[in-house]
């Protein structure tokens, strides 16, 4: 089993939900870390969730604030992913956070 390092990253420019991830077909993902970062002085929130593979959405992370100029690390240990699923992001406000996730991708 081939293990492959990852980053995924989005600009939320608008308030669309957003996908982040998507885990490939025959591969287990490990997230390591989700990062929020708020680069335009307001204060924001966020919505993280997880679609699996029968379509059905999950809420991770509902709402969460994200203090003007910080960066916040969402997980407290990692978050499994499995094929197919989709990490998506909703930003309440377009046009000030960005988001990077640090994967581990096990296939």
């Amino acid at each position: 089993m081939p293990n492959s390092y990852k980053n995924a990253k989005v600009d939320l420019t608008t308030t669309n939900v957003t996908t982040l991830y998507t885990c490939p077909g025959a591969t287990t993902a490990l997230v390591k870390s989700i990062l929020v970062s708020e680069d335009t002085g307001n204060a924001d929130t966020i919505t993280v969730t997880i679609t699996d593979a029968n379509a059905a959405v999950f809420s991770l992370f509902k709402v969460t604030a994200i203090a003007a100029n910080t960066t916040v690390e969402l997980l407290t240990e990692p978050l499994v992913v499995e094929e197919n699923e989709v990490l998506k992001v909703t930003a309440a406000t377009a046009d000030r956070l960005h988001v990077v996730a640090s994967i581990l991708e096990i296939s």
